[in-house]
């Protein structure tokens, strides 16, 4: 029977989200990968206790996460009803709405009847009674805005999510609908941006726009899908998500576009005594805004070199220099979004 690492939380950042009264892990983890249908369930057990184990209390979910779509909430909910049962009050639980789910009109996007009934669904796909943060995945061209906000409310006022927040909105759409939330008084706390080294966009459009609304922010894609680790600097793995094709936007031709950009900032790693990874992830927290940056992994040791990362997050002026120095090389990349 699993029991926790009573020093868990010793070990582990944890910073405000917003103005709010809520703490998120710095490090979450994200199932969007590896916790689906076809992945070894026996795996995805060890990865969650290990995980829980290094404090990490922050895990975040969708309702189209698989493969299969909506096998990654069913598989956590498993794991959720054994051995992590005694312990949902110490966690932060996520899920969101508003890719692709199920056939027809209501199946996608951010309609009251998309919203409601798709965050039914994924909680009774995970057997729990409320989500602590339930995110609007994308905004809908074709809902006002308005309409979307007003669903994610009465998900809060029916008890079904404790706070609400949006992912993948621009820094004027985040504004928008943190006016209409306001006027509600809706617990809306938290963006879901996509944000690493190679996507840095939303230092411009979004963060001052969180800045200004006291929001905070925990970034996606943290590692950009492993470009910013070590692991393509001898050539592709036979087994990697860029060699296999299972991302869209990974693929042998983006590794070959970034690999002396990485060559640059590896080395520069080392001399922090950091895995590139490692030293990725702290960059990425060394935004006032970003409470929490979420990372996937295939296996439980991936987990804990990724955590390692708090050991060492400040930065030298001339290190942000010479990160700045080499990622003005490389330009911004963008390749999608999940």
């Amino acid at each position: 029977m699993y029991q926790a690492d009573e020093h868990r939380y010793q070990q582990m950042v944890y910073n405000r989200v917003g103005d709010s009264g809520l703490k998120l892990s710095a490090i979450g983890l994200g199932l969007w990968n590896n916790f689906g249908s076809v992945d070894p369930f026996d795996t995805q057990v060890r990865m969650i206790h290990q995980a829980f184990d290094l404090g990490i209390t922050y895990f975040d979910l969708a309702n189209n996460y698989g493969p299969e779509p909506g096998s990654a909430e069913a598989n956590f909910g498993r794991i959720m009803a054994g051995d992590m049962h005694a312990y949902r009050d110490q966690l932060v639980i996520a899920s969101k709405a508003g890719y692709v789910m199920w056939p027809g009109p209501y199946g996608n996007w951010g309609s009251r009847k998309s919203i409601i009934a798709s965050a039914n669904q994924s909680l009774q796909r995970t057997g729990l009674d409320y989500f602590d943060i339930f995110y609007s995945h994308r905004p809908d061209p074709n809902t006002a805005i308005e309409e979307t906000a007003l669903a994610l409310d009465q998900l809060v006022r029916q008890g079904k999510a404790l706070y609400v927040g949006i992912s993948n909105y621009s820094g004027a759409q985040t504004a928008a609908i943190t006016a209409i939330f306001n006027d509600l008084h809706t617990p809306f706390i938290i963006h879901q941006p996509r944000y690493n080294m190679f996507n840095r966009d939303v230092e411009h459009d979004l963060f001052p726009v969180l800045k200004r609304e006291h929001k905070a922010a925990v970034g996606f894609s943290s590692l950009s899908q492993g470009l910013l680790t070590d692991k393509y600097l001898n050539g592709i793995p036979a087994d990697s998500r860029a060699k296999k094709g299972t991302i869209p936007f990974l693929n042998p031709t983006q590794v070959d576009q970034t690999l002396k950009t990485v060559e640059q900032l590896n080395v520069l790693a080392q001399n922090r005594g950091q895995s590139l990874a490692q030293m990725a992830l702290a960059w990425n927290l060394r935004v006032p805004e970003i409470a929490s940056v979420l990372i996937g992994a295939s296996r439980p040791e991936q987990i804990v070199n990724n955590v390692q990362a708090l050991q060492h997050l400040d930065f030298t002026d001339d290190e942000l220099a010479a990160i700045d120095q080499i990622l003005a090389q490389q330009g911004d990349i963008s390749w999608g979004a999940h």
